[in-house]
């Protein structure tokens, strides 16, 4: 791809390793100056990794599952006094096991604060100013459990749907503004969220998965040419976002719970 992007300004959230730190890189590799940020102090040492680069980064480390931490994120980005180019809405947990019996609230409420509540937060802080400028380009990394109800990873799937179904929404709604959103839609990828999520011991969670450098290039290349979504990873995954929408959810919710579930409880 040309690089025409000179000059330019990406911002990553969830940007400290995984899908993140692989669409940063992404950004740089073109010629985007980086603005990244996460939860997490790694964030200081993928800012090291990205200034390989040769391009301008900036990193703050960030809670963005509090709406105090979106307005300090989006301070600090104005504070630069350049505008954003494009923003990679990537930030997200989840939170596995049976919602009633296993899952702490405390758990459930981040996965809802930091996937859905600060997404919406900060796009309606970026996009404002994106629409007044006239161009602008937002990925939200949604996810192909947004096809499909989440047994035993009941906030998780649910929030990824909300992310979907908003991100296509508002395509829409601007899509006379100069302005583009486009949904990345993984499957299972090699990244910490397994473990942060406490499935480490689930089909899913010890199988093979998807190499986020791959996952970011795809996503990254659709963000470039606007397009409103994107299944990326192994062609498994378009099988399953494809048979998903033509199953009934109950057949859905059990064969998710297949893969959910520890291995001690599978039959």
């Amino acid at each position: 791809m040309e690089n025409s992007t000179n000059g330019s300004l990406a911002v990553v959230t969830g940007a400290s390793s995984g899908i993140g730190l692989e669409l940063a890189k992404q950004f740089a590799q073109h010629g985007f100056d980086l603005f990244i940020v996460a939860d997490s102090a790694k964030i200081t040492e993928a800012e090291n990794i990205l200034k390989s680069y040769n391009v301008s980064v900036s990193a703050a480390q960030v809670d963005l599952a509090k709406p105090a931490g979106v307005e300090e994120l989006y301070g600090l980005i104005r504070r630069t006094g350049r505008p954003i180019d494009a923003i990679a809405l990537n930030a997200g947990v989840g939170a596995g096991g049976d919602f009633v019996r296993e899952t702490l609230l405390d758990a459930d409420m981040n996965v809802i604060d930091l996937n859905v509540r600060s997404t919406v937060h900060l796009a309606k802080l970026v996009l404002k100013d994106m629409v007044q400028r006239g161009s602008g380009r937002v990925l939200f990394t949604s996810s192909i459990a947004a096809t499909m109800p989440g047994t035993l990873n009941a906030v998780y799937n649910a929030s990824k749907a909300f992310v979907q179904s908003f991100a296509q929404a508002i395509r829409n709604e601007l899509k006379d503004t100069g302005v583009t959103i486009t949904a990345l839609m993984p499957g299972a990828t090699e990244t910490n969220f397994f473990h942060r999520a406490g499935m480490d011991d689930t089909k899913i969670g010890s199988s093979e998965k998807d190499d986020p450098a791959d996952v970011a290039k795809t996503g990254f290349e659709a963000l470039m040419a606007g397009e409103d979504h994107v299944v990326a990873g192994s062609f498994k995954n378009k099988v399953q976002s494809t048979m998903a929408h033509v199953l009934p959810d109950t057949l859905n919710a059990e064969m998710h719970r297949k893969q959910a579930e520890p291995r001690s409880d599978q039959r």
